[in-house]
């Protein structure tokens, strides 16, 4: 059986201990495009040393950022194959703003197993904190396995995200490059869906697709920029639904209600929904 969920909820995935420096910051935003505008004050603030800032989403990708091989899908009681998952939801709070460079341990548990029927989804939680023992984030992510349902369990929590019956206060539009995702694999996400035309094909999709991380990390830059002035430091938190895909060179139109201390964002290409349930969290 590849799911069992007896075994699945509450297992350890263990600790894992790494560090980033100032070059491996960089690359993660170069590879969402930061510094398409070279001479911009706010894009150096992405794409240079002097006065660098982390983007709070490059939590989410810092453990595996050095990873060369694909991932698998292998934990306790779960064994799925690669080209049946899509990422579901991801979520990051950060307890304050990231350093430009640490070293951190990251501890990691399966927290839920849902049945959807033809799918499951697997719910992981983690918590990172410094050298010294002090937190620097935590995250929530699921993945989506198609055909994996069935197997009798919860089929777990459908809440929303409510949005303001009004027009939008900011409307976002970020083109992405037709090389996007083979930029964004160097920041540790080598599947075959994102870079291989024949793996992509047998998945089910005319082509690679874009990393879900990268439309994540893309989306909560452009919000930042757009309604924030580039200032990462106001960002307590960034969670959003997956809901569609993106291939590399289409254009992500965000949509951003002001609310309190949350934008409330959806993000779609053309008319076909890409995020949903997305909240940029402020201090």
């Amino acid at each position: 059986m590849p799911i069992d969920p007896s075994v699945a909820i509450g297992a350890s995935l263990g600790e894992t201990t790494f560090e980033w420096m100032p070059s491996d910051v960089l690359l993660y935003h170069l590879a969402l495009g930061a510094g398409a505008n070279p001479t911009s004050e706010v894009e150096l603030r992405y794409a240079t040393e002097p006065d660098l800032q982390v983007l709070p989403t490059f939590g989410v990708v810092a453990p595996n950022f050095k990873r060369t091989k694909p991932p698998a899908v292998s934990y306790p009681g779960v064994e799925i194959d690669l080209a049946k998952v899509l990422h579901g939801q991801q979520e990051i709070t950060v307890h304050r703003p990231l350093p430009v460079r640490a070293t951190a341990t990251i501890s990691t548990r399966i927290s839920d197993v849902y049945d959807k029927g033809k799918a499951a989804v697997i719910v992981q939680e983690a918590t990172a904190v410094d050298s010294a023992g002090e937190p620097l984030y935590t995250t929530r992510s699921s993945i989506f396995a198609r055909g994996e349902g069935g197997f009798g369990g919860s089929r777990g929590p459908s809440a929303s995200v409510e949005l303001p019956g009004r027009a939008p206060d900011f409307v976002l539009e970020t083109p992405t490059l037709p090389q996007q995702a083979l930029l964004y694999r160097l920041c540790g996400d080598r599947n075959p869906l994102h870079s291989d035309p024949a793996f992509a094909a047998a998945a089910g999709f005319p082509r690679p697709i874009l990393h879900g991380l990268c439309t994540y990390g893309i989306v909560c830059k452009a919000v930042v920029d757009g309604v924030l002035g580039g200032d990462v430091s106001q960002v307590s938190g960034f969670a959003t639904r997956f809901a569609g895909v993106v291939y590399p060179g289409e254009t992500l139109r965000s949509q951003v209600w002001q609310e309190d201390k949350r934008l409330l964002v959806t993000c779609s290409v053309d008319d076909r929904p890409v995020l949903t349930d997305t909240v940029l969290s402020l201090w």
